[in-house]
């Protein structure tokens, strides 16, 4: 049952079911979700925390960076059929068109300039 109230609760936020859309191209860099999202660091980290929490995400550190990503077949089935059901309904969503566009451009952005404008 928790693992089913995390899950629910993570994609009761209309910017983390988009951050699943993002991470659907690959391994993302913090930055790179908070230039995509267009929201404070701060506030990311606390969407990222959650979307965690419910191990719909998985991340790792490398040096000053974090990077999230989806996780591998090894997660719960209840954890990918519900990033498989976002995924699938979001696919005609004119917003995860317009994002997955963007995307494209925010990863082409050097990492380390994008990151720096993110700086405290």
């Amino acid at each position: 049952m928790r693992e089913l109230m995390n899950i629910t609760k993570a994609l009761a936020d209309e910017n983390r079911t988009r951050v699943l859309v993002f991470l659907r191209r690959g391994e993302l860099c913090l930055c790179q979700i908070v230039e995509m999202l267009g929201l404070a660091p701060s506030t990311v980290s606390k969407h990222m925390a959650v979307l965690h929490q419910a191990r719909l995400v998985e991340s790792r550190k490398e040096g000053r960076w974090i990077y999230y990503r989806l996780p591998n077949g090894e997660a719960s089935p209840c954890v990918l059929e519900a990033i498989q059901w976002v995924q699938k309904h979001l696919e005609e969503d004119t917003q995860v068109r317009e994002d997955i566009q963007r995307l494209n451009a925010v990863c082409q952005m050097s990492r380390e300039e994008l990151c720096a404008c993110y700086k405290g």
